[in-house]
C-alpha cells in the first residue's frame, strides 16, 4: 500500500511539474509613480495581488532614487510568500525630464531562466520617448521574448510609438513573443492592424483598466489603455483584467496602490 501510495505522489508531482512548466501566468501593470511614495502596507497590497503569476511586467518605475528599491522591496516581500523570485530594472529611459521611467520585471525563478538582464530597445530612441525594455526568458529550451512599454500620453500622439514598435517587431523579431504595457490607446483603433495582421493578438478585448478620480454612479473605470499583445505560437488559456476596487468606496484606497488595473495572461508555448 505505501509503495502504491509513494507511486501515486511521485506520478502527481510530475504531473504538477510539468503543469509549471507548461502554462505560465504573467501580470502587466502600470503601477504609478512606483518609488518611495508606496509605503509597507501598499507594497504589501500589491505583492498579494501579483503573487500568484509566474511573471509580472511592471511600467512607471521611478527613475531617480526610490524606483529600483522599491522593485527590490516588492521582490523581497514576494519571496517570503513561498516561492523564489528574481527582478530586473531597465536603465531609465531617455526621455523629457518629467516622463522618464524605468521599466521592471519580476518572476518566480524555478521554472523561469535568463541569460542576461535586458536592456532598452536603443533604436527605437528616436522615435519613442520612453524606449522599450526587451528580455528573453527561457521556459526550459524554449525562449520567449518579452517586451515592457509605456507609451507617451493620449494626447501626444501614441499612436506613431505604436506603429515604430509594432513595425520592429513583426520585422526584426522571430521567436514567441509577448509585449506587455500601457499603450494609451485602446487595441481596437486602427493603428493595431498591421500588428494583428501580423499574427499578433490581444489578450483582452472592450475592457476598461484605469481608474477615475471618483465615481460616477457606480462606476469608477474609465479607459481600455493596458494589455498584452501575444504572438501566434502562444497559446491564451485565459485572460482578464484584475479589479482590486469591486465597489465605489475602495476607490480612493485603491488609486494609492495605482490609477490602473493590472491585466493578466495565461499561456501556454506551441510545440
Amino acid at each position: 500500500m505505501i509503495k502504491k501510495t509513494l507511486a501515486f505522489l511521485f506520478i502527481f508531482l510530475q504531473f504538477i511539474t510539468y503543469s509549471q512548466v507548461d502554462e505560465i501566468s504573467l501580470i502587466s501593470w502600470n503601477i504609478q509613480d512606483f518609488g518611495k511614495t508606496k509605503n509597507s502596507k501598499e507594497l504589501e497590497q500589491i505583492a498579494e495581488i501579483v503573487r500568484e503569476a509566474d511573471i509580472v511586467a511592471i511600467q512607471e518605475v521611478v527613475a531617480g532614487y526610490g524606483g529600483a528599491q522599491a522593485v527590490a522591496k516588492l521582490t523581497d516581500l514576494l519571496n517570503r510568500k513561498g516561492a523564489k523570485w528574481d527582478y530586473v530594472i531597465s536603465d531609465p529611459t531617455n526621455s523629457p525630464k518629467y516622463v522618464t521611467e524605468r521599466y521592471a520585471f519580476v518572476w518566480k525563478t524555478k521554472h523561469i531562466k535568463i541569460k542576461n538582464r535586458g536592456s532598452l530597445i536603443k533604436k527605437l530612441d528616436e522615435v519613442i520617448d520612453r524606449e522599450p525594455f526587451l528580455i528573453d526568458f527561457y521556459l526550459g529550451n524554449k525562449k520567449l521574448t518579452l517586451i515592457n512599454f509605456h507609451s507617451r500620453l493620449y494626447n501626444k500622439n501614441p499612436e506613431a510609438e505604436i506603429s515604430a514598435l509594432t513595425s520592429y517587431i513583426a520585422t526584426k523579431i522571430t521567436s514567441p513573443l509577448i509585449l506587455a504595457g500601457d499603450f494609451n490607446v485602446d487595441q481596437s483603433k486602427p493603428v493595431f492592424n498591421f500588428f494583428k495582421k501580423s499574427g499578433y493578438e490581444a489578450a483582452i478585448s472592450n475592457q476598461k483598466t484605469t481608474l477615475k478620480r471618483t465615481c460616477d454612479g457606480f462606476e469608477y473605470l474609465n479607459h481600455p489603455i493596458d494589455n498584452i499583445f501575444y504572438s501566434k505560437d502562444i497559446l491564451k488559456t485565459e485572460s482578464e483584467v484584475l479589479d482590486f476596487v469591486r465597489v465605489c468606496d475602495n476607490l480612493e484606497k485603491a488609486r494609492k496602490l495605482s490609477d490602473h488595473l493590472p491585466v493578466f495572461l495565461s499561456f501556454s508555448l506551441d510545440n
